[in-house]
């Protein structure tokens, strides 16, 4: 772990790659933003964003260019290869199984996922904001994936912590309604809200879905200045980048 990047402490097989940007990354934001937004629906300048994506490319070496999508707090799961089509998929995963396509997610303070199987044959992300969380979106990826979950693993990236996050009725009821076990993962504050621990939830989730090894979290997004959060800042907010890819052979 650097102040620039984030590399995942995951055992995943030698062909897996990974990595999260921080807003200290080497790119040319501009106030009110950090100096590394990556993300085009944030309210900066399109050029800029577009010069932090390819600076973020050479930075990292990747061997293309990553594949964005257009996330809407969904469970959709697209599956794509390296080159990119006509625009990006509306999409909050996806997953590949070619060598070399740049699976790509992009939050401030929703929670990123990496699965990768145990032999490199397949590789996925999701953006799990709790929206997506509570539609099913981890467990769209792991189907999507077409291996059995004992065969995958996981990872939790940055995401806002739980003694940060405050919801309402509407979540605990989204969650709670699913499974009673995730009251667990809700701490009442004031009357009809609670805090809301988003790593916990997913890693519920990923259990129900038969994926016991899961790694990473840890992290808040509120409280640690390397990342951007939309809860803190607000309109001030970009976006970091959680990135997954296969080496070729």
């Amino acid at each position: 772990m650097t102040d620039t990047w984030i590399f995942p402490d995951w055992p995943a097989p030698a062909r897996v790659h990974a990595a999260v940007s921080t807003c200290a990354g080497p790119g040319v934001s501009a106030p009110p933003f950090a100096r590394f937004n990556l993300g085009l629906r944030s309210g900066e300048a399109v050029e800029v964003v577009e010069s932090n994506r390819g600076v973020l490319r050479q930075a990292l070496n990747l061997p293309s260019a990553p594949r964005w999508l257009h996330q809407v707090h969904g469970a959709t799961v697209a599956e794509l290869g390296p080159l990119p089509g006509t625009g990006e998929p509306q999409a909050d995963a996806a997953v590949s199984r070619i060598p070399g396509t740049v699976l790509a997610i992009l939050t401030a303070d929703c929670l990123p996922v990496l699965f990768c199987a145990d032999d490199g044959s397949a590789i996925g992300a999701a953006h799990a904001g709790w929206r997506g969380l509570a539609a099913g979106v981890l467990e769209a990826t792991v189907e999507q994936m077409q291996l059995a979950p004992g065969r995958l693993q996981a990872w939790l990236g940055p995401c806002i912590g739980g003694p940060s996050y405050e919801v309402g009725e509407e979540v605990r009821s989204a969650f709670v309604g699913h499974s009673a076990e995730a009251a667990a993962c809700f701490q009442a504050t004031r009357p009809g809200h609670w805090r809301c621990d988003l790593a916990a939830l997913a890693r519920q989730r990923l259990a129900a879905a038969g994926i016991a090894r899961v790694h990473g979290g840890g992290f808040d997004t509120f409280t640690d200045q390397r990342f951007y959060s939309y809860r803190r800042d607000g309109a001030r907010s970009g976006r970091f980048a959680s990135l997954i890819w296969l080496a070729g052979g």
